[in-house]
């Protein structure tokens, strides 16, 4: 026994503590990496602002000089040509004026091109600078004195995959064009602006200081960052040697491959030319999406990664301290409590015996040890009684708990329905008030329009000849527009539109549906299947119905541009209640259906065309389920290799059906399968 207790105090001395001391060098190891790594990010993210702060002032500043009055005044006086390689000519008034706002914008290049040359860059309807690597050939006649700037030779880089370029003479420029327009609003010239980044050591000097300015690195460190075009640095104030910059050597492969190869933003430790940084890495993009460079910040990792191994050997040092005094502690004390802790073990040996009635009496210790003996048996006394209350309450909870999630269970089901339902019937009421709105406000203007046609046609009478063609277009525009109205309105106010019902034969439906899409079909190489075998009809309105399959042959057709195969199949089903209906199923050989794109297909306005509305598939649905029927889209499946197909399926019923209060459709209070 005394060896056990004195192998138990020392446990945690000899074992756990040096765990602890373990887990907490590993820790403290790991939390100082990711802080500096967390401090790179911010770094990272300082000089991916001032970069594009300045592709924004370049581009703003190209716009206020094309905006200007007194760029128009000269070219108003002067012309503008185009001389040998593209590159522009101006008179000396317009030149003057723009070595003027050239200097002023701190620009490399501004010029002045005919209407069309090179083309206009917008994003929401202003001019925007864009990131470009210009060939040598291309940037030369723009500014020719800088021409030896872009001659960068290769210099072999430890660790960078290998190549057998030795020059890089292309330009990474920022640039932007802005449109010179007349008073008229007319282009008469655009204007081209821009700033080169090949070795343009003061902006990455400047970007350098805004992100590590003088003592904002301890212990000795040094900031850095570098412009890459491709994989090679192009500026920076990374150091080759003591006073030559490393221009010209390329990025490591692992860096390579996962910012400019994958399109990843690289925080890590990472060798840069000749030394160990804590480094950040994210890609250039020009403005088609294409990497084509990197920007760079980091600081040298050697300062830190020393104090971290002076901080981790001073925490070491204390806990071996802390141990070895714990230890003479714990041994001189451990023979003060051999003895009532040896009773007590026999007391509580006995009881995991099965003695419950075990006690450990009288010890002859006075101080805590035998208080704890007079508690440990006050305690086992008390543990008895509870376990026994312990048992009886069990069986009672596990009987109440079987009980309630018996309830719980059956109580899900139907909230989760129900809340099913209310979201629908709340997005359907939203969208029902926001369509009758709208078309109660674009009727009036139609009104207007079209009594004044009538009104002018009686007015002018004969000499309205002339003009009868454009009448007639106008007639034709607001019938359009009309047409539109009501289509809201059938989703708004379905009731109010509620075709004629018939026993329709939906094959021959199908039949004169492609009469009516011949003209789309001519001339595009879409061959037509028909696979008709439906034999029942269905309970809906005729040109409702053709309406929904119309939409469904056009979709099917501007998906194949190419050509391919459009394919028309209907069948007799039934349900296990005995319902009786057809499905109709309208199959193309495009592109198919991304899942983003099928779970949002039947959304009113969502469409994939550049000159949709969004409103043909949310309208045929509406439709199909006025009548108690169904429509939905998926992927065809069991398909060639590499083909792809969408196939969209309407069922309907032989007598109609309507929706009910839980919104399924019901005929006779026989719920339709789903």
């Amino acid at each position: 026994m005394r060896n056990k207790l004195l192998a138990m105090a020392l446990l945690p001395l000899l074992v756990v503590l040096p765990l602890m001391m373990l887990v907490l060098l590993l820790w403290s190891n790991a939390a100082y990496d990711r802080l500096l790594i967390a401090k790179v990010r911010a770094d990272l993210a300082v000089a991916h602002g001032y970069f594009e702060q300045v592709v924004s002032e370049v581009g703003s500043g190209t716009e206020s000089v094309a905006a200007s009055h007194a760029l128009l005044q000269a070219l108003g006086t002067t012309s503008t040509a185009t001389g040998a390689a593209g590159a522009p000519t101006t008179r000396p008034r317009t030149a003057t004026l723009l070595t003027e706002a050239r200097e002023r914008l701190g620009l490399d290049f501004l010029q002045v091109y005919a209407p069309g040359e090179v083309p206009l860059v917008y994003s929401g309807g202003r001019v925007v600078a864009r990131l470009a690597v210009l060939p040598n050939a291309e940037f030369l006649p723009l500014a020719p004195h800088l021409g030896e700037r872009l001659r960068i030779p290769l210099v072999p880089t430890r660790n960078a995959a290998p190549t057998d370029r030795a020059l890089e003479d292309r330009a990474m420029v920022i640039v932007a064009t802005a449109p010179v327009l007349d008073d008229h609003g007319q282009v008469i010239a655009v204007l081209r602006g821009g700033v080169l980044l090949n070795q343009n050591l003061p902006f990455i000097d400047h970007i350098n200081r805004i992100v590590y300015p003088n003592g904002s690195l301890p212990f000795g460190s040094q900031g850095t960052a570098t412009l890459f075009m491709d994989d090679v640095r192009i500026t920076t104030n990374v150091r080759l040697f003591q006073d030559q910059r490393a221009i010209g050597t390329r990025i490591s492969r692992q860096v390579g491959d996962a910012v400019l190869g994958r399109g990843e933003t690289f925080l890590d430790s990472a060798f840069v030319v000749n030394d160990w940084y804590v480094s950040a890495y994210e890609p250039l993009r020009n403005d088609v999406g294409e990497r084509i460079g990197v920007l760079y910040v980091g600081y040298l990792e050697e300062p830190f990664r020393w104090i971290k191994y002076g901080m981790l050997g001073l925490v070491g040092a204390i806990f071996l301290l802390v141990m070895a005094l714990s230890a003479v502690f714990s041994v001189r004390w451990a023979r003060s409590i051999f003895r009532p802790v040896e009773q007590m073990n026999r007391t509580m040996q006995r009881v995991e015996d099965g003695d419950a009635g075990a006690r450990v009496g009288t010890v002859g210790a006075q101080d805590e040890l035998g208080a704890l003996a007079t508690h440990l048996d006050q305690l086992l006394d008390v543990i008895d009684d509870k376990t026994r209350a312990l048992q009886r309450w069990a069986g009672e909870l596990d009987q109440k708990v079987a009980e309630r999630t018996a309830e719980l269970a059956a109580s899900n089901a139907s909230l989760q329905q129900a809340q099913n339902q209310l979201v629908k019937s709340e997005k359907l009421a939203a969208i029902g008030q926001l369509t009758a709105s709208v078309a109660h406000e674009i009727n009036n203007p139609i009104a207007v329009i079209q009594g004044n046609l009538d009104l002018m046609r009686e007015t002018l009478g004969d000499h309205a000849q002339p003009v009868a063609a454009e009448l007639r277009l106008m007639d034709e525009q607001v019938n359009r527009m009309r047409l539109i109205v009501t289509q809201l309105l059938q989703y708004a106010r379905p009731t109010e539109y509620a075709g004629y019902v018939d026993a329709v034969d939906v094959n021959r439906t199908l039949q004169d549906c492609l009469v009516l899409v011949s003209h789309l079909l001519e001339h595009t190489g879409i061959a037509v299947a028909q696979d008709l075998q439906a034999s029942l009809r269905v309970g809906i309105n005729r040109q409702e119905l053709q309406q929904v399959v119309i939409n469904l042959m056009v979709n099917a057709i501007q998906v194949m541009p190419d050509g391919g195969t459009l394919t028309l199949r209907t069948r007799d089903w039934a349900d296990p209640d005995g319902g009786r209906g057809v499905c109709i199923h309208v199959l193309d050989t495009g592109t198919g259906l991304p899942d983003p794109v099928r779970e949002k297909l039947f959304r009113p306005f969502f469409t994939t065309k550049n000159d949709g509305n969004g409103l043909g598939l949310w309208i045929s649905q509406g439709l199909v389920e006025r009548y108690g029927g169904s429509i939905d889209a998926a992927n065809q499946t069991g398909l060639p290799p590499g083909a792809t197909g969408a196939v969209f399926t309407i069922r309907l019923w032989t007598e109609p059906r309507v929706p009910d209060a839980s919104g399924a459709t019901t005929n006779n209070g026989r719920p339709l399968p789903i």
